[in-house]
């Protein structure tokens, strides 16, 4: 896949993220988590300790930085994320039977589905009693990340609903990857300004890029999910494949020529997950869809980066480059 270019600083700023990272990390194993009950707090422990590139919290953090946010609240808030998107992990992926995650046994693979779907819980209101702790505007950043919070299920909603369902178009598409995906980082950018006493026109913006750089994020890993590996995805490939998803790629498979995508798809299903995604990528191969789909990163990358434009040059050059960091995957 086509990397973006890096700027010439890129390794301090890598620095920075690493030590974020390991800041992060470090909290996340500080919580004062109890031992008892063992059948909810240890699966909870295993989750939070199942690695992940911590972007959510990474985000919250450089943005309230840039704008002089106080550091206990820039670490509760990027905890409190953290968490939301581990709770929305582990019913995600019992609802699409994934067994991997991080490179790890998912919780209802490694127990069962009661203790996946108890511990998913009990990491949710841990998430809320983050949240909680910010001092600064504490009603405000509250209202975002519940809002977020319910907006996220809908667009689990909307991603189950849409499995195996030809009719779904590509606007269908990116109003699902919204609400599932992009508003989460949405609210991780505006979260940053909530805590650091930013005008609504500023945290909108904050908001708007955030949701774009999602957007870009999501569309991008459908393609991952086709033409990546297990390393790099941290997951199971093809399961969305499996489960019938509407995806980036099949939906523009579609939409390019819906005859011939039906063939091919009818095929696919009758086969094992590693020959249906050998054969669904020559098939998007030969149909362009991979192009189309990457110019798509590209539409919302440009979008995201739009956003940008209220703030200084010094102030952007920190966030652009860690939306380049993120699409390039870099761990």
């Amino acid at each position: 896949m086509e990397k973006l270019k890096l700027k010439p600083d890129t390794d301090t700023f890598l620095t920075k993220i690493e030590s974020l990272r390991f800041e992060i990390d470090d909290a996340l194993l500080n919580l004062d988590i109890p031992t008892e009950p063992a059948y909810l707090y240890t699966p909870v422990k295993y989750a939070l300790k199942g690695g992940g590139k911590r972007l959510r919290a990474i985000l919250v953090n450089l943005v309230g930085e840039l704008f002089g946010a106080d550091k206990a609240d820039m670490i509760n808030g990027g905890l409190a994320v953290e968490l939301l998107h581990n709770f929305t992990l582990i019913h995600d992926d019992i609802m699409d039977e994934d067994y991997i995650r991080h490179g790890k046994d998912t919780i209802h693979k490694k127990w069962d589905e009661s203790t996946a779907i108890l511990s998913g819980d009990g990491i949710y209101v841990i998430s809320q009693l983050l949240i909680s702790k910010i001092k600064n505007n504490t009603l405000s950043a509250i209202q975002a990340f519940n809002k977020a919070s319910l907006v996220v299920c809908e667009g689990q909603a909307y991603d189950k609903s849409y499995e195996n369902n030809s009719e779904i178009t590509l606007d269908d598409y990116f109003l699902m990857i919204e609400k599932k995906t992009a508003w989460m980082i949405g609210l991780c950018s505006e979260l940053g300004g909530i805590i650091s006493n930013q005008d609504d026109k500023t945290n909108d913006h904050l908001r708007l890029f955030g949701l774009n750089l999602g957007g870009a994020f999501q569309i991008q890993d459908d393609i991952l999910e086709v033409y990546g590996d297990v390393k790099t995805v941290g997951k199971s490939l093809g399961s969305d494949l499996v489960a019938g998803k509407q995806t980036i790629l099949t939906v523009l498979a579609r939409e390019e020529n819906n005859a011939d995508w039906m063939v091919v798809w009818e095929e696919i299903k009758t086969m094992e997950t590693q020959e249906a995604i050998l054969t669904l990528r020559n098939y998007l191969n030969q149909k362009s869809v991979l192009d189309q789909a990457n110019k798509y990163v590209k539409i919302f990358l440009g979008k995201a980066k739009n956003k940008l434009d209220i703030f200084p040059e010094i102030q952007r050059n920190e966030i652009e480059q860690f939306t380049t960091l993120i699409l390039n995957r870099i761990k």
